[in-house]
């Protein structure tokens, strides 16, 4: 196979057969899955994974080795077992009932390929290699072809694809963006943009940011990831700052809804998860009582990701086995506040604090009132996950004045426990 000729397979409802249970059918079988494939898979032996997916029902697992025969009715065929000759005898057989068959230990020898893919804006990019002739240098590589892939996704992601086919489309005479995307989606999207590092998205929050034609954002979401959108989609600041300027929840809500009536994509960019002190929920109801439609897209927490990021675990063997996550906007005697801080002092486990620097003080006071060892470990760590990250570690007695004197600004996150003590790095501050 010199020259695969590249098309696309419709494999929803029709059967595909894995022969093979190992690590590389593992790799293969959730893109199967994820046409809508019903897979037979045939191996003595599978990973535990695979064994999971047939536990779930899946796939369909024979625990046998192959036999002829297997294939019939088979619309496409997959020989990925470690033994060639087994993967040789499925191939044939493949090839006599004129079914297309992958052989992972050689891709030329099969009668299909596998191409590096991915997905962006509703389009699917594949990336094949050739095998020009033994001994050339530039043979099938598929590594070379993910590289390819993974360059050219990038470079789409950033932007720079909208602008060509924009520039190409005005010469033309042509609409810009609003007919350039596939496929256009509606409603709200409230996506976690992680504790701030651009890095730290999800996959589907990032390809969803990439479709927007309005996005809501507040100043704990990825802010570097902003320069990558295109130039006509419209910013709409939703910082809210301790106690200076923000935007009004009610505010926020009324403008997702009235952007997504008008016909726009909005994207809600928020830090951290929306769930977790994020007041999705509440964004949720406003767009849902609105008739909007709206899609949840979950974020890497703050209180987990941050102090994880700083080498703190929120749990540990024979240390802590429970964690519980509180908001420190309110003092501990503000009546107002919904959090049992008598409660929490008896705990053993950990404490993480969001919302905390300005009541850091009354809030260790507390704790220690009610009974937690003052020498228990604290750690505020600020601005975590990005460049100017800082932590500052002392104890639960001395946490007050030491925030204080190193002037800790949010956002900040407090983690409180003996779990602190498990950092690898040297403390900041003691």
């Amino acid at each position: 196979m010199d020259r695969p000729y590249l098309a696309g397979l419709d494999l929803t409802g029709r059967r595909v057969v894995v022969v093979g249970g190992g690590t590389v059918a593992q790799r293969r079988l959730p893109a199967l899955l994820d046409v809508g494939a019903v897979i037979d898979l045939v191996a003595p032996e599978v990973t535990p994974a695979i064994e999971g997916m047939a536990g779930a029902g899946e796939i369909t697992w024979q625990a046998r080795p192959y036999e002829t025969g297997d294939l019939t009715g088979a619309w496409y065929v997959m020989a990925l077992t470690d033994r060639p000759e087994i993967n040789a005898r499925v191939a044939a057989e493949a090839d006599e009932r004129h079914v297309f068959c992958v052989r992972a230990d050689r891709g030329a020898a099969g009668s299909a390929s596998t191409p590096a893919s991915g997905e962006w804006r509703g389009l699917r990019i594949a990336v094949a290699s050739e095998s020009i002739g033994p001994g050339s240098e530039h043979g099938a590589d598929p590594i070379r072809a993910a590289v390819v892939r993974d360059s050219l996704l990038e470079w789409l992601r950033s932007g720079a694809g909208d602008e060509i086919l924009a520039e190409r489309k005005q010469a033309r005479g042509e609409q810009t963006r609003a007919d350039m995307a596939p496929q256009k989606l509606p409603g709200v999207a409230l996506v976690g943009g992680g504790p701030g590092d651009p890095d730290l998205i999800t996959v589907r929050g990032r390809r969803l940011l990439g479709q927007a034609d309005v996005v809501v954002v507040d100043r704990l979401g990825p802010r570097s990831l902003l320069p990558e959108l295109s130039p006509d989609v419209e910013l709409i600041d939703a910082t809210k700052l301790p106690r200076g300027r923000f935007m009004a929840q009610e505010t926020i809500n009324a403008t997702l809804v009235e952007h997504a009536l008008a016909g726009k994509f909005v994207v809600r960019l928020k830090g951290g998860d929306p769930y977790v002190f994020g007041r999705g929920s509440e964004e949720l109801e406003a767009c849902l009582a609105a008739g909007v439609p709206v899609q949840v897209v979950p974020g890497l927490s703050s209180a987990v990701s941050v102090p994880g990021l700083a080498g703190i675990p929120l749990t540990h063997r024979g240390v802590a086995h429970e964690a519980v996550i509180v908001s420190g906007h309110l003092p501990p005697d503000n009546p107002d506040s919904l959090i049992d801080w008598t409660a929490l002092a008896r705990l053993h486990g950990t404490i993480v604090v969001l919302m905390g620097v300005a009541n850091l003080p009354a809030i260790a006071q507390t704790l220690v009132a009610h009974g937690r060892d003052p020498k228990t470990g604290v750690a505020v760590i600020q601005d975590g996950s990005m460049p100017a990250e800082r932590v500052t570690v002392s104890s639960l007695a001395e946490i007050g004045d030491v925030a204080v004197r190193e002037n800790i600004r949010p956002p900040a996150i407090i983690v409180i426990g003996d779990v602190v003590n498990r950092r690898p790095q040297e403390p900041t501050t003691t």
